[in-house]
């Protein structure tokens, strides 16, 4: 019995830990992370903002306008924020 219980504990916590591994696939969880996708319609406002999926909400403003918190310029290449 306690095996049997002990089982399915591991098989919960690995389900639960696997399912949080994105395995660096270099996809975004929004469309509008990607910086290729920054100028279409529904990454701009108004329409991104119904969501709260513009850029600038979900990447930061300071990534969106070019640059990093430490001042450096971010070119948006090779940014994953999934």
């Amino acid at each position: 019995m306690v095996k049997k219980v002990g089982s399915i504990f591991v098989a919960s916590m690995l389900a639960l830990v696997l399912t949080g591994c994105s395995l660096g696939d270099g996809r975004y969880r929004y469309p509008c992370q990607d910086p290729a996708n920054w100028e279409t319609a529904e990454c701009k406002p108004p329409v991104c903002e119904v969501n709260g999926y513009c850029p600038v909400d979900l990447v930061g403003e300071d990534v969106f306008n070019g640059t990093s918190s430490d001042g450096e310029t971010v070119t948006g290449e090779g940014t994953n924020n999934g």
